[in-house]
């Protein structure tokens, strides 16, 4: 694995989601002009999400067997439910191809798509830095 490309990938929607989780915060205070953002910011944020799990899945067959499998499997699960609870809150709050404001529910899709965000962060830096997936050095450690 010369050079993975899932890595590179998942900062599109790493920062386009959590850009507009506080896009959608930001509007309860400053009003339209900050929630306006978070359409965009969803729509590139899971465009990219799905290319970055593309390449994940071509990916997957490097991960050794063991426990770094395991949190692979763990990584991809939390960053399914991310994906889809952000998918969700851009699809309920679209009118036509306009975003609405955030309300209630939609704030409660981005709080729990951002924990899941992290969650799933973590375990792909335990992947990168604890087993060494996608490093170079990978297979002379043999992980």
């Amino acid at each position: 694995m010369r050079h993975p490309l899932h890595p590179a990938l998942v900062h599109f929607p790493v920062a386009c989601w959590s850009l507009a989780v506080m896009a959608d915060f930001a509007g309860l205070w400053l009003g339209e002009p900050a929630w306006r953002w978070s359409g965009g910011l969803l729509v590139v944020g899971c465009v990219m999400a799905l290319a970055a799990m593309l390449a994940g899945l071509f990916e997957l067959p490097r991960v050794p067997e063991g426990s770094a499998m395991r949190i692979a499997y763990w990584h991809m699960g939390v960053m399914l439910v991310a994906g889809t609870l952000f998918g969700a809150r851009l699809l309920l709050r679209l009118e036509g191809l306009r975003p609405l404001a955030p309300n209630t529910v939609s704030l409660l899709l981005d709080a729990g798509g951002f924990i899941c965000l992290i969650a799933g962060g973590w375990l792909g830096g335990k992947l990168v830095y604890q087993h060494g997936v996608g490093r170079a050095d990978q297979a002379a450690r043999g992980s």
